[in-house]
């Protein structure tokens, strides 16, 4: 096909009008893509999250039921003036924009203290070591009792009037009381420890408590 020829080609009606068909389609294509995707996705549509933060899971369960949206228990925390079973926090957060359907995840607070396993203190570390452990995992502690022994080397750690060890389990909102050594004795001398209990709150009734060794160790 020469020059004269391809340029013939082009000047063909039939040719110019399935460029223009061609061209319609593509455009109308786009637009239908768009506007399809806007319908099926209800672009520009959304439910408000109400706030269920501080409410009970069962009125909370109901109130984003009743909004089209799936409420899911992802965490748990504890927090001792709140009641059992509230709503901590939610993800997304009150007020955000979302479709129906959506999920919201929440954090509900348990009806009992957390507990954690107490590190390797007894007899292998200062009292501030310790202290700073233990406060840094979240307990309280009772001014130190002094016990014949290496000054300021903890010897032992009193729970409710009872000895604790490295690995028990102790909920968290329970004091301790570190037993710390007040200066250097023999190795045939011996003491004893004086049991230091606290007095429960009335509004937590706990009669007994009983250690739990970690299976682990």
């Amino acid at each position: 096909m020469n020059t004269k020829e391809f340029f013939g080609k082009l000047a063909n009606g039939y040719v110019w009008w399935n460029l223009l068909a061609m061209a319609v389609v593509v455009v109308l294509l786009c637009f239908g893509v768009k506007y399809g995707l806007d319908y099926y996705t209800h672009h520009g549509e959304g439910i408000m999250v109400p706030k269920v933060q501080g409410m009970t899971y069962n009125k909370a369960r109901l109130l984003l039921e009743q909004e089209g949206l799936i409420i899911l228990v992802t965490d748990s925390g504890y927090n001792k003036t709140l009641p059992a079973d509230c709503i901590l926090a939610q993800t997304p957060g009150s007020g955000t924009k979302v479709k129906e359907g959506h999920i919201i995840y929440v954090t509900v607070n348990s009806p009992t203290s957390p507990s954690f396993t107490i590190p390797d203190i007894v007899d292998n570390s200062s009292v501030r070591e310790a202290e700073a452990k233990l406060m840094a995992m979240g307990f309280r502690l009772l001014p130190a009792q002094t016990v014949p022994g290496e000054k300021d080397w903890v010897y032992g750690i009193v729970c409710r009037g009872r000895r604790v060890s490295n690995g028990d389990r102790i909920p968290i909102d329970y004091p301790l009381t570190l037993l710390v050594g007040g200066g250097s004795i023999g190795e045939s001398d011996e003491f004893e420890y004086v049991d230091q209990s606290y007095s429960q709150p009335e509004d937590v009734q706990v009669d007994e408590f009983e250690v739990v060794t970690d299976p682990t160790e």
